[in-house]
């Protein structure tokens, strides 16, 4: 029996940002991927923390980038975050919409009504990015929320990566309704499990794929699914080593092309070829083979040792080498990964 992952899982859950697109350009080789999952009978489903957009507008933008794609394969958060509110209001209740157009259309279907200001009548804030939110529409949410007014975020993604590079995602604005009412909103999107429920329905073996351990990947843990961390989005090898139980993948790959990789390949474990010793001063490094085997190396043995901020030293020319390409050998905060091949 083939041991790819395609062979392996039944559905594959694929973030967006991040990991097929990266803003207007598609990740090389995602929509070979995605054909080859289809011709292996494996469901494919877009799952994306990002609200802005319909399921209908997702898919257009897909297939503008060469992914084909249906409205039916596409999973927002602002679907889970509608369905939130639904099972916690009476239908025709007012929601004060902070967001686009087509979360309000999300908040209607499930039999809401969506108002774009608060009144004494508003029983719920959701929120969700809106490259148009300003301080009005926080100042709106801000007052229904210290009303009483159930509040709803879509997703608390800090950041979006763009082919620009990182830009304010939606928890920076979820975070300034936060520090203006001192509350909490109900989460949707990943990690949270509204939004991995509704996208995991029908299948037995499924997969996650993503670039974030804080959404995509801790998201993936939460409902117990596998899951395959890529890295052309926004967390790096360093977040991947130092990361706790909770957010901890179960393969890595360089990019979602790997779909079509052995899983034992992939898997994060120690691998031939490289030595890994712990010293007072940090991870000594010695051997030779593939930068990321090294990286799924150090992943196996720093997961069974602990948690937290490590110093990785090399000890000869190809340790020096291999972990200069994983950014490694970097000031932290730095995100020099440049996909390898």
């Amino acid at each position: 029996m083939s041991d790819r992952l395609l062979d392996v899982y039944d559905a594959l859950l694929l973030d967006l940002d991040g990991t097929v697109y990266r803003g207007s350009h598609a990740i090389p080789g995602a929509g070979a991927v995605v054909e080859a999952a289809r011709r292996s009978d494996v469901a494919v489903r877009f799952v994306t923390n990002n609200a802005s957009r319909s399921p209908r507008e997702v898919a257009r933008h897909l297939t503008d980038l060469g992914i084909a794609a249906d409205a039916s394969e596409v999973n927002t958060s602002a679907q889970a975050g509608a369905a939130v509110l639904a099972g916690r209001l009476h239908p025709g209740d007012e929601v004060l919409v902070v967001g686009t157009d087509a979360l309000a259309d999300e908040v209607t279907a499930v039999g809401l009504k969506p108002v774009r200001a608060a009144t004494s009548a508003t029983k719920a804030v959701v929120q969700g990015l809106s490259h148009d939110v300003g301080w009005r529409e926080l100042a709106e949410a801000g007052l229904a929320i210290r009303a009483g007014a159930l509040w709803v975020a879509c997703n608390v993604d800090r950041t979006l990566p763009t082919e620009r590079g990182l830009m304010p995602g939606n928890g920076a604005l979820v975070a300034a309704v936060r520090a203006a009412t001192d509350e909490e909103p109900i989460v949707a999107g990943k990690p949270a499990s509204p939004l991995m429920i509704q996208s995991i329905a029908d299948a037995d073996r499924p997969l996650v794929v993503g670039d974030r351990l804080d959404t995509d990947i801790e998201g993936a843990v939460a409902v117990n699914a596998a899951s395959l961390f890529v890295l052309t989005g926004v967390s790096t090898p360093r977040d991947l080593i130092e990361v706790g139980p909770r957010a901890r993948p179960t393969y890595l790959a360089a990019d979602i092309r790997a779909l079509t990789e052995s899983a034992h390949a992939l898997e994060i474990a120690q691998k031939p070829g490289w030595e890994v010793e712990f010293t007072a001063d940090g991870i000594k490094v010695a051997g030779h083979g593939e930068p990321l085997d090294l990286l799924r190396t150090l992943c196996a043995i720093r997961w069974a040792e602990g948690e937290g901020a490590i110093r990785v030293h090399p000890t000869d020319e190809t340790s020096t080498d291999a972990l200069s390409a994983l950014g490694l050998t970097e000031p932290r905060g730095r995100h020099p990964w440049t996909p390898i091949g």
